[in-house]
């Protein structure tokens, strides 16, 4: 095994509370049913941090991801005031990405101006949809006219960008529907929409009371025409559900997808940490439910596991070939900590059919190979 080189450093911060859980959400998320605690969980989100500062090892951060949950429904200058914790304890890159996730909910927009003041330079709204019968049916509670003036107002605001979220294959949706759905938020003009399919997960409302959804034929029909709109309108897709304008990419998301390292704290949260002076990567969890997390007796670390040398391949390419790019083979010898021969062999049967290519330094999954992402995964267990 060769000698493991240090990727770059993101921050994951995960606020688990919302107004309501939506049917098809498998996130770490938990029903309001009192107030938030918010200056307390901000206290415990530091102190989390610094428990795990070891695992900096004199890295910059190159992004900040504030998830939940709903992380916009708290206050603008509790954010500052995580920031600014976040700034004290691991110096930011000069252009560090600091994004957090908001609902289109109007009292939720009219923080979005403080929000940015706190500190925040991108914002991720979820639309889901701008129809009120499917809006409806996923258990939001925005209407298509708040996410328009969501849009709107992130436009005029000094933000490097923002992204709207967008669902399809809904319940009963038609291709047409779904079209609709997705002119109108190009329309919007976001930088960066998220396109999406829902997925009906375990432990969700719609996994014991699954509604009907559209057919793969016409699953596969509104993934063709969306993405030729989504092309046509100056976008480019860089992830398999990602599309970007020009200089627009998430850099969080890029750093997950090309496997590197990131300190997770909040409910819930996991850290992916690479220590080369052991020639180790290690995974951890924290504890999921806020009573639990909050409880200043109890260690935040609920598990934590080394991903053994056998497991990183198959780690590496599951998210690096989500990216519809060239994947470097030095990128696998560093981060993995191990030769090309091992990678190799795993992606034999992908190259023999043709779903990847190797151009040398680099391999790339084909156009047949992205359609059928998933089949070339399970070739690589």
């Amino acid at each position: 095994m060769s000698q493991l080189k240090l990727p770059p450093l993101s921050l994951y911060v995960h606020i688990p509370w919302c107004i309501q859980k939506c049917p098809y959400c498998d996130f770490n998320s938990h029903a309001l049913k009192h107030d938030i605690p918010e200056t307390t969980y901000v206290a415990r989100l530091l102190d989390d941090l610094r428990a795990d500062l070891a695992w900096v090892q004199g890295r910059e951060l190159t992004s900040i991801f504030i998830g939940g949950g709903t992380p916009s429904l708290f206050r603008a200058n509790s954010i500052k005031q995580l920031l600014d914790g976040i700034a004290k304890q691991i110096p930011l890159e000069a252009n560090c990405e600091i994004t957090l996730e908001a609902n289109p909910g109007t009292f939720e927009t009219e923080r979005f101006s403080g929000f940015v003041d706190a500190g925040v330079t991108r914002l991720s709204i979820g639309v889901q949809s701008l129809q009120h019968e499917q809006l409806e049916a996923l258990g939001r509670i925005h209407d298509p006219q708040q996410a328009i003036a969501a849009a709107a107002h992130a436009s005029s605001l000094p933000l490097k960008s923002f992204n709207l979220d967008l669902m399809h294959g809904l319940p009963g949706q038609s291709l047409k529907d779904a079209m609709a759905d997705l002119e109108g938020v190009i329309e919007l003009n976001p930088p960066h929409i998220s396109w999406y399919q829902l997925t009906i997960e375990p432990n969700t409302a719609f996994a014991s009371r699954p509604p009907q959804l559209p057919e793969d034929d016409e699953l596969w029909a509104i993934q063709e025409q969306g993405h030729e709109k989504l092309i046509a309108a100056g976008y480019q897709q860089y992830e398999v559900s990602a599309y970007a304008k020009n200089g627009h990419q998430s850099k969080h998301n890029r750093n997950y997808w090309m496997f590197g390292d990131y300190l997770g704290i909040g409910c819930g949260a996991h850290s992916k940490i690479t220590i080369p002076t052991t020639g180790e990567i290690i995974r951890c969890e924290k504890i999921k439910h806020p009573q639990g997390y909050l409880d200043l007796t109890r260690p935040l670390r609920y598990r934590q596991w080394l991903v053994t040398a056998d497991e990183r391949p198959f780690e590496f390419f599951m998210n690096y070939f989500r990216l519809l790019e060239p994947v470097p083979k030095s990128a696998f010898e560093d981060f993995t900590g191990l030769p090309c021969s091992i990678a190799d062999q795993l992606l034999e049967e992908a190259l023999q059919k043709h779903l990847v290519v190797d151009k040398g330094r680099y391999w790339e999954t084909t156009q047949l190979g992205r359609r059928y992402l998933n089949s070339v995964l399970d070739l690589l267990v």
